[in-house]
């Protein structure tokens, strides 16, 4: 009895112990705890464009250029170049030329593939290793050459880069290095870059190099602030060539090697990943200036003091929304999304529209930040649709606007994304020069300007179009035949029948019967590429932030069905797409906005989507966390953040205080019910020692 009780006693005392998920040691310190859900399936630079694995290879690699962390619409600034490359064209407008300039004294994180002794490991050697990092760590300069070994790389048969068939249209000769490079290629043999010229790309110095694109491409400057545009050292290339590397995972898709603040030190996607402060990293100044209410919420406060604040970043894999959760609320994550299921627990919405976290959030001093994101979801036409499409003339246009008022985008909105977005009134999104605000960006031929917001016309506005469209109450009236629409889409899962429904509700408001066609993604994007459909959604997520990322998904030459392009609904228009060459290549100018202004009035008027969605991204971070701002564009934003280590221990150990009344019952239970025995025992001791 006395054993059981000392036992409870001392677990009481751990309670902690058994909540805190983290080892002792990695307890206060100046560590960011965050979550993965997604396995990131690429960090080699050439390959990696999603979200998930952006949220590593950015902290790793440095691209030449990024994106000022305060300022919006967002601006490049230089990263590891010393300026922004400009443009110079030559031939008469046949060739434009980047010379770039990249700066100094720059050194790459600690890593085996510099040591040269570990170019020729055996491979017993290489199975016994458990971690690249067992082995002796050098570093060197970061030289022009290892950005044209990276753009080389583009073209590499074994690698499969998502930007090298834009890419190969532009930089003169890579198509060309990518048939050579799949000559040359030879399995079980590394294939050395440097012994393959490519014509667009020319070392002028240690530090300089030269670009060269085909005809003019303005967008260019943006890829250069991407991933796919840092340097890949040519000596970690071949150090994870050698025979028995890849079947350990040790390749650049799993341990990058850069010169970013950051370096991956562990990599179990299964479990966890760990960032840790690059040794070599030359520090970075927190910036200086942003927008005009970034000084009053504190986002300055750090201006020009170095970067990075924070010494470890740890991401647990967390297969369950649930738990994630939990363990924010606890403390153990310092940020945290909010999914649908938490979001009424989280997030409290005023009649005004206006968002702020709840009082038990506020109570722990959790803040909410919001980010309208750099995408927009549509509902597409076919343009070559007889009914739908332009072949319908007038009459096609005016039923494209009566669908178009009867969608009620702000409804979708309120009921499938829990308010987190905010309806589109063209195609370009927020945050981008084009982009209109207020009554100014209001549709006009959706919308009415009232009490100083957009409101969506009455469905007898649409009616009447759809009457005018010869379709009255939804039947044609020359045949009395009743209007069915075709809805062409990616099945998803049990969820998507309640979003049918929604969809088929809308088109019912004007009589029209709609017929959803769900198929797999293949058979979807087959359909797509034929022409075969009438309506169907999809999205778009920024690449860059210019207008012509948007616009260039209704330029009529880059129709999917006739050219396989990016615009899937097949529209064209001489005017819109005329105005599109102009404005494809200007720099951001009043006259540009003014051209901008005029295509989006050419495809209001015309309506080959229906205006949808642009998405708001809602976060929350505890108030340990400082110099939080949402950035769309990048996911580099780790070094600029600070934390409040000493704040965060204290927070913890008081919302995780060990429960002691459970304990103290259990005691006492098992004392009330010894006692009895006890007595029992006694009592049968007496009786035996009574002579008989």
């Amino acid at each position: 009895m006395r054993i059981v009780l000392i036992c409870l006693v001392f677990l009481a005392g751990c309670g902690d112990v058994w909540n805190d998920p983290y080892p002792v040691g990695e307890r206060g310190q100046n560590i960011l705890y965050s979550s993965f859900i997604t396995r990131p399936k690429h960090l080699d630079p050439v390959q990696s464009y999603a979200e998930d694995e952006a949220l590593f290879t950015q902290q790793v690699y440095e691209p030449l250029l990024q994106y000022h962390y305060l300022k919006r619409p967002y601006e490049l600034i230089p990263l590891t170049a010393v300026e922004i490359p400009r443009p110079r064209v030559i031939q008469g407008g046949k060739f434009t030329v980047y010379e770039i300039q990249i700066r100094r004294g720059i050194r790459y994180q600690p890593h085996p593939g510099f040591v040269a002794e570990n170019q020729q490991l055996k491979r017993d050697a290489v199975d016994r290793l458990q971690t690249p990092y067992q082995l002796p760590l050098g570093t060197r300069e970061l030289v022009a050459d290892d950005y044209i070994y990276q753009i080389k790389r583009l073209a590499h048969p074994r690698l499969h880069s998502p930007i090298y068939g834009l890419m190969a249209e532009y930089v003169v000769g890579l198509g060309d290095l990518a048939q050579r490079l799949k000559k040359a290629d030879s399995k079980g043999r590394w294939l050395d870059l440097r012994e393959h010229a490519l014509a667009g790309v020319e070392r002028i110095d240690s530090h300089t190099f030269r670009v060269t694109l085909n005809g003019s491409y303005p967008q260019f400057v943006y890829w250069l602030a991407m991933p796919f545009f840092a340097p890949v050292p040519w000596e970690a290339d071949k150090f994870f060539e050698q025979a028995g590397m890849a079947e350990k995972n040790f390749t650049l898709d799993w341990w990058p090697v850069g010169t970013g603040p950051y370096m991956l030190t562990e990599n179990n996607p299964n479990a966890r990943m760990v960032l840790e402060r690059n040794p070599n990293f030359r520090g970075e100044p927190y910036p200086s200036d942003g927008e005009s209410e970034d000084r009053g919420k504190g986002l300055l406060a750090d201006a020009g003091k170095t970067m990075p604040f924070i010494d470890k970043v740890i991401f647990s894999r967390e297969k369950e929304g649930i738990p994630y959760w939990n363990k924010f609320l606890q403390g153990y994550y310092d940020t945290s999304g909010i999914g649908s299921d938490q979001f009424d627990q989280a997030v409290r919405v005023s009649i005004e529209g206006d968002t702020n976290v709840t009082p038990e959030m506020e109570e722990k001093g959790i803040r909410l930040s919001t980010s309208v994101e750099t995408s927009t979801s549509y509902v597409a036409f076919n343009w070559d649709d007889p009914i739908v499409g332009a072949k319908a003339g007038e009459r096609g246009r005016k039923l494209r606007h009566a669908i178009s008022i009867a969608f009620d985008v702000e409804e979708q909105i309120s009921i499938f994304a829990n308010g987190r977005g905010i309806p589109a009134q063209g195609p370009i999104a927020p945050e981008i020069f084009g982009y209109r605000e207020e009554r100014d960006g209001m549709n006009p031929l959706v919308y009415d300007w009232v009490d100083g917001k957009p409101q969506r016309k009455s469905i007898d506005v649409a009616r009447k179009l759809l009457g005018e469209a010869g379709y009255p109450d939804g039947r044609d009236a020359r045949s009395g035949a009743p209007l069915v629409i075709y809805f062409d889409t990616v099945a998803r899962g049990a969820g998507d029948k309640a979003v049918f429904d929604w969809y088929r509700r809308q088109f019912e408001k004007l009589g029209i019967q709609l017929v959803i066609r769900d198929t797999d993604w293949n058979r979807f994007q087959e359909k797509i590429r034929k022409g075969a459909t009438q309506t169907f959604r999809l999205g778009w997520n920024a690449d860059y932030p210019d207008p012509e990322n948007f616009l260039f998904l209704l330029h009529g030459p880059q129709s999917r069905a006739r050219s396989q392009g990016e615009n899937a609904a097949n529209y064209v228009n001489p005017s819109f797409d005329a105005l599109f060459e102009r404005v494809k290549n200007m720099a951001n100018s009043p006259e540009r906005q003014k051209l901008i202004d005029r295509m989006v009035e050419i495809v209001r008027a015309d309506a080959p989507w229906i205006w949808g969605v642009h998405p708001k991204k809602y976060s929350l971070r505890h108030s340990w966390i400082a110099n939080d701002k949402p950035n769309t564009m990048a996911r580099n934003n780790l070094k600029y953040l600070k934390i409040d280590a000493q704040k965060r221990a204290g927070l913890r150990a008081e919302w995780n205080r060990p429960l002691l009344w459970p304990i103290a019952a259990i005691a006492l239970l098992l004392v009330a019910s010894a006692v009895p025995a006890v007595i029992g025992y006694r009592r049968r001791e007496r009786m035996a020692a009574k002579p008989a």
